[in-house]
This record gives C-alpha cells, sequence and structure tokens, in this order.
C-alpha cells in the first residue's frame, strides 16, 4: 500500500475528508529515522501521523521538518514527532557509512547522485580539497570511490567536524582524508604555505560562496578542476551561469589562470523558480 494510502486509511474517520488529500504522499528516511513534510492543514494531527508511520515502518524514530536551514552552521529545523528523542543516526549510502544528528547538520539526500557523480570524475593519484566538508558529504564517497592520493577536508562547524572525524574513522579512510578544522581562507593559505596544490577542489555550499573563490584558485593546479555550487533563478539560467563565471574567470585571472565551463548540471530545486546547480569547471 502507498505511504499516502496507509495515512488515509489510519485517520479518516479523525480528519475531515476534505483535508485527507494534504497528507504527505511521501518521506525523507535517513538511517533508521523519517523525516516528513507536513502540510499546515494537517499540521495539529503530527502526532497520529507519527505514530502511524512509527507503527508500519521498522524505523526508531519519527521526525517533522519544521521549517528552513538557520543560522551561521545551517541548522536543519526539526522536532520528534513519535518514537525515540534520541536523533543521532548511523545513515549508509553506496557503500558509504554517515554519523549524524539530524537536528543539528543538514543532509541532503536529493544530492545522492551529485556525490557519485563527483566521485567518479576522480582520477587516480589525485590531490584534493574539499572547502566546505561538512560531516564529508563529497569527501567520504571519493575516498571510497575514487583514488585520490589525498584529501583535504576542511570544516568550521565544531559539530559538523566531530562527525567528520567519525566518519573517517568508521569508514576506514583516516590514511587517504586529512580533517581541518578551520575557516577555509586561512587553511587553504596554510595549505598553500606548505607547497600543497590540489588537481580538484570542491566547493559545495549554499549561497554559494563567492569570496572563497580567490583562496580556491590560489591552491588549485593548471589542468585541475574546480565544482562551484550556485543558486540559478529557473527562468534566468544562461544569464546567471555567465554571472557566476565571470566571477569564477576573474578570480582565476589574478592567479594567472584561465577557465573553462564543461558542464553546468541542475542538482535539485531549491525554492520557488530557483534551482541549486553545480558547475564543472577546467582551470589552465
Amino acid at each position: 500500500m502507498a505511504f499516502k494510502q496507509i495515512l488515509i486509511e489510519n485517520l479518516k474517520s479523525k480528519i475531515d475528508e476534505d483535508k485527507l488529500h494534504f497528507l504527505p504522499s511521501g518521506f525523507q528516511r535517513i538511517g533508521d529515522i523519517i523525516v516528513l513534510n507536513l502540510n499546515k492543514e494537517v499540521l495539529k494531527y503530527k502526532k497520529e501521523i507519527g505514530k502511524i508511520v512509527l507503527n508500519n515502518f521498522k524505523v526508531r524514530s519519527v521526525c517533522l521538518k519544521e521549517g528552513g536551514i538557520t543560522g551561521t552552521f545551517r541548522e536543519p529545523q526539526i522536532s520528534v514527532i513519535a518514537g525515540d528523542k534520541c536523533t543521532v543516526v548511523t545513515h549508509f549510502e553506496n557503500g558509504c557509512y554517515y554519523n549524524l544528528d539530524i537536528k543539528k547538520i543538514m543532509f541532503a539526500k536529493g544530492n545522492l547522485s551529485e556525490r557519485v557523480r563527483i566521485a567518479k570524475q576522480v582520477r587516480h593519484d589525485e590531490i584534493i580539497v574539499d572547502m566546505f566538508a561538512g560531516l564529508g558529504y563529497f569527501s567520504v564517497p571519493i575516498a571510497k570511490l575514487g583514488k585520490p592520493k589525498k584529501i583535504y577536508a576542511i570544516e568550521l562547524n565544531p559539530v559538523s567536524f566531530k562527525f567528520l572525524k567519525e566518519n573517517l574513522s568508521l569508514n576506514k579512510i583516516e590514511g587517504i582524508v586529512e580533517a581541518i578544522n578551520g575557516d577555509s581562507k586561512e587553511e587553504v593559505l596554510k595549505l598553500v604555505e606548505n607547497g600543497v596544490k590540489a588537481d580538484r577542489v570542491l566547493m559545495g555550499y549554499l549561497p554559494p560562496p563567492k569570496e572563497f573563490l580567490p583562496y580556491a584558485m590560489k591552491i588549485i593546479k593548471k589542468k585541475g578542476f574546480l565544482h562551484y555550487e550556485d543558486l540559478i533563478r529557473t527562468e534566468y539560467v544562461d544569464e546567471d551561469v555567465g554571472k557566476a563565471m565571470k566571477l569564477i574567470s576573474d578570480a582565476a585571472a589574478a592567479e594567472g589562470l584561465k577557465v573553462k565551463l564543461l558542464l553546468a548540471k541542475r542538482v535539485k530545486g531549491y525554492a520557488p523558480k530557483i534551482e541549486h546547480y553545480v558547475l564543472d569547471i577546467a582551470v589552465f
């Protein structure tokens, strides 16, 4: 039976008939926790909905997404509506394990294919700098699925950094990935001073980290690759990609480099008429 139909069958005697179509048709599963989005029309039934989901699926907890990402460290707004109150979970995808607290750290399953796509591009013995590593969204699958020589995974958020360290151990990749707790601007300069040059730089952060572009260009090699994430208006894709490329080109020129756009790829929707894009860029 479909998810929505399960909810309808269990709630049709408690909810007005004209409200039933507002029930969710799907959910996000992270490890053994289910996360729901609920329409305001059925929000007052959240506890009942949580119990139904808990009773029909083999999960430990059911959580409600209450809003968007907030704060400097982009924390999700999530509450437990049924089951265990602990929100620390181990999630498994594509041969990789991720420990995280879903109340404190964002985990976008919509980026799953993107994590794999980037990992498959990595060539043998590459040196990679992940400027916004989080809990290892890209560094972990690249180390597990690709064959890099070294990944420098930089993360400012102390909570994310804690889980990043755990995930390196969990996936047995501590010898490949060096976790660095600090601001990317400062840490990239330290790496440059120590003679590090990257074959590939990842800038997987939203809103787009424009002010970090000069630092990415300081550490990237000629014939290297940059992966830059941006927010693009649905009706102005060419214009907005062009603006992003101008910023990237200017940052490259300051270091005596040139760039070429290889691919502008839509990752997922972000907001009404706004799309999450990644730009694959060759540096030469």
